[in-house]
Protein backbone atom coordinates (compact mmCIF):
# COMPACT_ATOMS: atom_id res chain seq x y z
CA UNK A 1 0.00 0.00 0.00
CA UNK A 2 0.96 3.61 -0.70
CA UNK A 3 0.10 6.86 0.53
CA UNK A 4 0.34 9.90 -0.92
CA UNK A 5 0.43 13.24 0.75
CA UNK A 6 -0.21 16.57 -1.06
CA UNK A 7 0.16 19.63 1.05
CA UNK A 8 0.68 22.16 -1.69
CA UNK A 9 2.94 24.77 -2.47
CA UNK A 10 1.60 27.67 -0.76
CA UNK A 11 4.13 29.93 0.98
CA UNK A 12 2.90 28.55 4.88
CA UNK A 13 3.52 25.53 6.71
CA UNK A 14 1.23 22.86 7.23
CA UNK A 15 2.63 21.16 9.93
CA UNK A 16 -0.84 20.16 11.69
CA UNK A 17 -1.30 17.71 9.38
CA UNK A 18 2.29 15.81 9.09
CA UNK A 19 2.04 16.02 13.33
CA UNK A 20 -1.39 13.80 13.01
CA UNK A 21 -0.05 11.40 10.22
CA UNK A 22 3.41 10.83 12.30
CA UNK A 23 1.04 9.83 14.85
CA UNK A 24 -1.19 7.58 13.59
CA UNK A 25 -1.17 3.83 12.74
CA UNK A 26 -0.91 4.58 8.84
CA UNK A 27 2.17 1.65 8.03
CA UNK A 28 1.83 2.16 4.58
CA UNK A 29 5.16 3.78 2.24
CA UNK A 30 4.28 7.37 2.72
CA UNK A 31 5.64 9.91 0.00
CA UNK A 32 5.03 13.62 1.26
CA UNK A 33 5.02 16.81 -1.36
CA UNK A 34 5.65 19.45 1.94
CA UNK A 35 6.28 22.44 -0.08
CA UNK A 36 7.62 25.33 2.45
CA UNK A 37 6.28 22.51 5.43
CA UNK A 38 9.46 21.60 7.10
CA UNK A 39 9.23 18.23 9.42
CA UNK A 40 11.40 15.45 10.25
CA UNK A 41 9.46 11.97 10.13
CA UNK A 42 10.77 8.42 10.15
CA UNK A 43 8.04 7.27 8.87
CA UNK A 44 7.35 9.53 5.38
CA UNK A 45 9.42 9.98 2.60
CA UNK A 46 9.40 14.06 2.43
CA UNK A 47 10.21 16.23 -0.54
CA UNK A 48 9.80 19.44 -0.45
CA UNK A 49 8.38 19.97 -4.49
CA UNK A 50 7.87 17.85 -7.24
CA UNK A 51 7.82 18.22 -10.82
CA UNK A 52 4.65 17.62 -12.55
CA UNK A 53 5.83 14.10 -13.48
CA UNK A 54 7.29 12.82 -10.48
CA UNK A 55 3.59 14.35 -8.98
CA UNK A 56 1.86 12.68 -11.44
CA UNK A 57 3.64 9.02 -10.70
CA UNK A 58 3.34 9.66 -7.06
CA UNK A 59 -0.54 10.20 -7.34
CA UNK A 60 -0.69 7.29 -9.70
CA UNK A 61 0.64 4.48 -7.62
CA UNK A 62 -1.20 5.65 -4.89
CA UNK A 63 -3.64 3.75 -2.70
CA UNK A 64 -4.38 6.89 -0.95
CA UNK A 65 -4.03 10.36 -1.53
CA UNK A 66 -4.04 12.54 1.86
CA UNK A 67 -4.25 16.36 0.96
CA UNK A 68 -5.19 20.03 1.98
CA UNK A 69 -7.78 21.32 0.25
CA UNK A 70 -6.60 22.30 -2.83
CA UNK A 71 -8.93 21.88 -5.59
CA UNK A 72 -6.88 21.08 -8.11
CA UNK A 73 -4.82 18.17 -5.94
CA UNK A 74 -8.14 17.24 -4.91
CA UNK A 75 -9.89 17.25 -8.85
CA UNK A 76 -6.88 15.76 -9.75
CA UNK A 77 -7.14 13.05 -7.78
CA UNK A 78 -10.89 12.33 -8.05
CA UNK A 79 -10.44 12.00 -12.07
CA UNK A 80 -7.76 8.68 -11.38
CA UNK A 81 -10.46 7.40 -8.94
CA UNK A 82 -8.07 7.72 -5.65
CA UNK A 83 -9.70 7.38 -2.29
CA UNK A 84 -9.07 10.73 -0.40
CA UNK A 85 -8.81 11.88 3.06
CA UNK A 86 -8.60 16.20 2.95
CA UNK A 87 -7.53 18.21 5.58
CA UNK A 88 -8.12 21.92 5.82
CA UNK A 89 -5.23 24.68 5.93
CA UNK A 90 -6.96 26.70 8.29
CA UNK A 91 -5.99 30.83 8.66
CA UNK A 92 -6.62 30.36 12.79
CA UNK A 93 -3.30 28.44 12.58
CA UNK A 94 -2.14 30.98 9.92
CA UNK A 95 -2.11 27.82 7.24
CA UNK A 96 -3.43 29.98 4.65
CA UNK A 97 -5.38 33.54 5.01
CA UNK A 98 -9.24 32.48 5.38
CA UNK A 99 -10.93 28.87 5.52
CA UNK A 100 -12.46 28.75 1.75
CA UNK A 101 -10.29 25.62 2.03
CA UNK A 102 -13.02 24.12 4.82
CA UNK A 103 -15.68 24.85 2.45
CA UNK A 104 -14.37 23.11 -0.26
CA UNK A 105 -13.96 19.93 1.42
CA UNK A 106 -17.18 20.45 3.03
CA UNK A 107 -18.80 19.93 -0.10
CA UNK A 108 -16.95 17.71 -1.71
CA UNK A 109 -17.22 15.31 1.81
CA UNK A 110 -21.19 16.68 1.32
CA UNK A 111 -21.00 15.13 -2.22
CA UNK A 112 -19.68 11.93 -1.15
CA UNK A 113 -16.27 11.86 -3.29
CA UNK A 114 -13.77 12.29 0.11
CA UNK A 115 -13.50 12.10 3.52
CA UNK A 116 -12.83 15.05 6.00
CA UNK A 117 -9.64 14.80 8.51
CA UNK A 118 -11.07 18.10 10.76
CA UNK A 119 -10.46 18.61 14.69
CA UNK A 120 -12.48 16.60 15.81
CA UNK A 121 -11.76 13.66 14.34
CA UNK A 122 -9.28 10.78 14.38
CA UNK A 123 -7.08 10.06 11.77
CA UNK A 124 -7.25 6.31 12.71
CA UNK A 125 -10.97 5.90 12.52
CA UNK A 126 -10.66 7.97 8.92
CA UNK A 127 -8.32 4.79 7.35
CA UNK A 128 -10.87 1.90 9.13
CA UNK A 129 -13.46 3.95 7.45
CA UNK A 130 -11.59 4.77 4.04
CA UNK A 131 -10.76 0.83 3.35
CA UNK A 132 -14.59 0.74 2.36
CA UNK A 133 -15.38 4.00 1.25
CA UNK A 134 -16.17 3.79 -2.19
CA UNK A 135 -15.83 7.24 -3.83
CA UNK A 136 -18.50 8.71 -5.82
CA UNK A 137 -17.60 8.74 -9.42
CA UNK A 138 -16.49 12.72 -10.70
CA UNK A 139 -17.99 13.82 -13.58
CA UNK A 140 -16.51 16.72 -15.22
CA UNK A 141 -18.58 19.03 -16.79
CA UNK A 142 -15.83 20.22 -19.34
CA UNK A 143 -17.18 18.50 -22.03
CA UNK A 144 -20.85 19.95 -21.69
CA UNK A 145 -19.42 23.68 -21.30
CA UNK A 146 -17.02 22.94 -24.29
CA UNK A 147 -19.96 21.55 -26.82
CA UNK A 148 -22.19 24.52 -25.44
CA UNK A 149 -19.57 27.03 -25.76
CA UNK A 150 -19.51 25.37 -29.50
CA UNK A 151 -22.80 25.06 -30.29
CA UNK A 152 -23.41 29.12 -28.96
CA UNK A 153 -20.47 30.16 -31.90
CA UNK A 154 -21.98 28.10 -34.78
CA UNK A 155 -24.96 30.04 -34.28
CA UNK A 156 -23.64 33.12 -34.35
CA UNK A 157 -20.99 33.25 -36.69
Amino acid sequence: MKTFVCLGTQDKTFNRLLEVIEKSDLSDEIIVQAGFTKFNSSKMDIKEYLNPSEFEKYMEEANLIITHGGVGTILKALNKNKKIIACARLAKYKEHQNDHQKEIIDKFEEEGYLLQLNENQNLNELLKQIEDFKPKKYLSNQENFLRQVKEYLNKTL
